[in-house]
């Protein structure tokens, strides 16, 4: 079992998107509130301070908002939201050369791979101290109702006992999800992992 360690803001674990005065950034915004938050962690543990303006140390509310308001044009909410991996990866990548930060890379692993090849992944993520932006689309299983359609970091893996789980955090709170029944989506259209790389 591994879990990172993650930023909290008024006892909550994270940002919440309902917190958003923006409307826009209330409804469609987690695709940015994932960016934002791999910012502050890559801020926090591996030295780009260029990425996060404030103290990455002690995230405030009006602090992160401001930051979000920062990242929107980048990863900005749309109807269809934003629903492939390849728009993501370019707006994260322009937002960090943006400032100056050309040693970091992103690249997708689609939905449609085995769930083997996502459980790799996380695992060596999360042991590299890296989130992992998740990106689910529909889903046939109703345990799965509130995440569709959503982004969300994958924040820690537990393999105990030959389970496949992993801690996804958004709204302000953490879950520990199955990652091969969440893997598992039932619908062609796929949603996939975003892999962050450090050159």
């Amino acid at each position: 079992m591994k879990e990172l360690d993650y930023y909290t803001i008024d006892g909550a674990l994270g940002w919440s998107q309902d917190w958003f005065r923006d409307w826009w950034m209330h409804l469609g915004g987690c695709a940015a509130v994932t960016a934002c938050d791999v910012c502050i962690q890559l801020a926090r543990v591996h030295g780009y301070k260029n990425l996060y303006p404030y103290d990455a140390q002690h995230v405030t509310r009006a602090e992160y908002e401001d930051f979000a308001m920062q990242m929107k044009p980048y990863l900005k909410p749309r109807r269809t939201g934003i629903d492939r991996l390849p728009i993501y990866i370019e707006g994260i990548r322009r937002f960090w050369h943006d400032r100056g930060v050309f040693s970091l890379d992103a690249e997708g692993l689609n939905g449609d791979l085995p769930w083997t090849a996502a459980w790799d992944l996380v695992r060596r993520q999360i042991d590299a101290a890296l989130l992992v932006p998740c990106l689910l689309l529909h889903h046939r299983d109703k345990i799965f109702d509130d995440w569709q359609w959503h982004w969300f970091n994958l924040a820690g893996y537990d393999e105990r006992g030959g389970a496949h789980l992993v801690r996804a955090v958004t709204y302000g709170q953490a879950f520990w999800l199955d990652l091969r029944a969440l893997w598992d989506t039932g619908y062609e259209q796929k949603g996939g992992l975003i892999k962050l790389r450090m050159r």
